[in-house]
């Protein structure tokens, strides 16, 4: 199975570009990413935010649905993001994550991930719906490509 990671970390911009997540595995089976927590990604009390866990979920869920979705002519988008928050992180900390699917039908896809400390502690889990899109779909009034979709 095709190896995206290098392509995707080669984006010059985007949510993972800001948030600083490396793209260590990305296949329609499996993807996985890793960061290091720094300011950027703290709220108030200086812990993790938690919309930095969903994204990473959604991130990494939409990959992988994306790459099963592309040798079938379709696109993806997310249409629900359900994270649990299982324990604080602080600046310094080094985080994996995981998403695999659970399910991928011809109109939506579910994947499930979870965010891992180095101690391969649970962080945050989460699944995420998705909802399979054809290359003459319009999606926010455009016609539905990215990166690693043909226009």
């Amino acid at each position: 199975m095709r190896d995206f990671s290098e392509q995707l970390n080669s984006l010059p911009e985007g949510w993972l570009e800001a948030m600083a997540v490396t793209i260590t595995l990305a296949t329609a089976d499996e993807v996985r990413a890793e960061l290091t927590v720094g300011p950027q990604h703290l709220q108030g009390y200086g812990i993790v935010h938690g919309g930095v866990h969903c994204g990473l979920i959604e991130s990494l869920a939409s990959i992988g649905a994306a790459l099963y979705a592309l040798p079938r002519k379709q696109s993806v988008v997310g249409l629900e993001n359900n994270t649990s928050f299982i324990r604080a992180v602080r600046s310094g900390a080094r985080l994996h994550a995981v998403s695999t699917p659970v399910t991928r039908g011809r109109k939506s896809q579910v994947w499930e991930a979870k965010v891992l400390d180095e101690d391969e502690k649970v962080v945050a889990l989460g699944r995420v719906r998705l909802l399979c899109l054809e290359q003459e779909e319009v999606l926010a009034g455009e016609r539905v490509t990215g990166p690693l979709h043909p226009g």
